[in-house]
């Protein structure tokens, strides 16, 4: 994800997220959207990553959605953030 929308992914902005899972042959798409509640890098439980402290590190966006549910979402290089969605 570019550093210029990272900058973007602050409480309180409204976002569009489309997430692609790639399976068999095709692609599954998700679409949510919502108003940010807390962006940040969490630690995974992963114990076979070789990175920092020994643990996958991974975005991690916290949304409310129109209905009140809250929302957390892995972003990953199959994620796209539109902000203002």
């Amino acid at each position: 994800m570019d550093d210029a929308v990272r900058e973007q992914l602050v409480p309180g902005v409204n976002v569009e997220v489309a997430q692609q899972i790639p399976h068999g042959t095709g692609v599954w798409v998700q679409q949510v959207r919502g108003t940010i509640v807390s962006f940040e890098q969490q630690q995974t439980g992963s114990w076979f990553a070789h990175a920092k402290g020994g643990k996958l590190w991974l975005d991690r966006l916290t949304i409310r959605k129109a209905d009140g549910e809250i929302s957390v979402l892995n972003l990953d290089q199959y994620t796209a953030v539109k902000v203002g969605g």
